[in-house]
């Protein structure tokens, strides 16, 4: 038990800034994910959450215009996703 106290004491990190950084990889894992699903619904459905997670970090590390492009986003997706759920999505050919 001492050899994990000791290898995690000297991480440069404190435990929520290694949270911060898993969340904001986890995010733009699943944003580059999304490129390849080919089914709108999912591709949405994983937007929104990968969005999610880099718009708490781009909070957490303060930056502005991170957080409105991750917030718009979110938001189109989500409008999208719902769009879709409803019957209300077209494609314009």
């Amino acid at each position: 038990m001492s050899l994990f106290t000791n290898l995690f004491s000297a991480l440069p990190w404190s435990l929520l800034d290694t949270i911060m950084n898993v969340v904001a990889g986890l995010g733009a894992i699943l944003l580059t994910y999304g490129i390849f699903l080919e089914t709108e619904r999912r591709q949405d459905a994983v937007f929104i959450v990968a969005s999610a997670c880099l718009l708490v970090y781009s909070i957490w590390i303060g930056n502005k215009i991170f957080s409105v492009a991750m917030a718009g986003l979110m938001i189109g997706s989500l409008i999208e996703l719902v769009e879709i759920l409803i019957g209300r999505h077209k494609h314009s050919a």
